[in-house]
């Protein structure tokens, strides 16, 4: 897609430290890391977000996720990682990328995180469970 950095990294016009390649992903270093290490995981093709990603992809690209958080996580020596995807709000670049960063304790990431919450009671939490479930398409609602 013209105008889209992570389709010009997959391109191979815009320099990139690239982790893994293959036929459908594209993964390389953040360019503005969390941490040392923060991998970007892309798919080649552009798709603007997660829900976008057919559904015949969603397994293979996220293989290929577990792998690089196994990987980071022994490269850098990491206790655990931290896996996520922006959709939309905080998405820097409007290609589906996942965020894989290594993770230590007293890493420092402890602001990265949002403030928390409790639901007033359990009757509250299956009310807004019973909400989400609703809310779900069907399986067969996915982009094939």
């Amino acid at each position: 897609m013209a105008g889209c950095v992570f389709c010009d990294i997959v391109a191979g016009s815009v320099p990139a430290a690239i982790v893994y390649d293959d036929d459908t992903v594209r993964a390389f270093l953040d360019h503005r890391p969390l941490l040392p290490g923060h991998v970007l995981a892309v798919p080649k093709v552009h798709y603007a977000t997660l829900g976008d990603l057919p559904r015949d992809l969603v397994g293979p690209f996220f293989v290929v996720v577990q792998r690089l958080a196994r990987g980071v996580e022994a490269a850098m020596r990491a206790d655990g990682s931290f896996v996520a995807v922006n959709i939309r709000i905080s998405q820097s670049v409007p290609h589906l990328h996942v965020h894989v960063v290594p993770r230590t304790k007293g890493d420092g990431l402890r602001g990265f995180f949002w403030p928390r919450t409790r639901y007033a009671d359990d009757a509250e939490a299956q009310s807004y469970a019973a909400r989400l479930a609703a809310a779900l398409p069907p399986a067969a609602a996915a982009p094939a």
